[in-house]
């Protein structure tokens, strides 16, 4: 694997340092999560600079939201699934449609939104799987009497979750055929030397 330039660290901690600021201005639920632009840095990222760096990016921002927000904590496996692991696998996922990405650009704006979009929904639903997970194993108490947890946690996390892949995938859809023009770098995502 190749080591990351400069300016993919930079462009990296401008990710966290984004998505850290546009969560703060989405309204919370009372056991956490929020309806916000969180998932467009991170897509944008993942997009740009393949799955190992948006995992990175995506992990340290769950690090860091948990520093800033640290609402919910009940043990160490939860703390892992709700902050690292759900914003880890978020940019993991996005990070998987850069070769896609990179193909759209030369398509045309069609395609790119097409895949803003689907990477958004994707990158979402990998986030949705870990908050659920958490949700079914540490949530329980506050699911109401005789709903199963399975689908108060579905239900939770889907009522912040769905409004933010959809708010998220209309701005990656905006905003990443202008971000096109930009170059992300000479030899493409982390770890591909190609």
């Amino acid at each position: 694997m190749a080591h990351p330039d400069t300016r993919t660290l930079i462009e990296g901690a401008l990710t966290i340092a984004m998505a850290a600021a546009l969560n703060a201005l989405g309204p919370m639920l009372p056991q956490g999560g929020r309806v916000s632009l969180v998932m467009l840095p991170l897509v944008v990222y993942g997009l740009r600079r393949g799955p190992v760096a948006g995992m990175m990016a995506g992990a340290l921002f769950g690090l860091v939201d948990l520093v800033i927000e640290p609402i919910g904590v009940f043990m160490p496996i939860q703390i892992l699934l709700d902050y690292p692991i759900a914003f880890g696998l978020a940019g993991w996922v996005a990070g998987l449609f850069a070769g896609a990405w990179r193909t759209a650009t030369a398509e045309g704006p069609g395609r790119m939104i097409w895949i803003a979009v689907l990477s958004t929904a994707a990158a979402t639903s990998a986030r949705f799987a870990a908050h659920w997970l958490s949700g079914v194993v540490f949530f329980a108490s506050f699911a109401p009497p005789g709903q199963p947890v399975w689908l108060y946690s579905l239900l939770y996390n889907g009522a912040y979750l769905l409004p933010t892949a959809i708010l998220s995938a209309a701005a990656a859809a905006a905003v990443l055929p202008a971000l096109q023009r930009i170059p992300a770098t000479s030899v493409g995502p982390v770890g591909d030397n190609s």
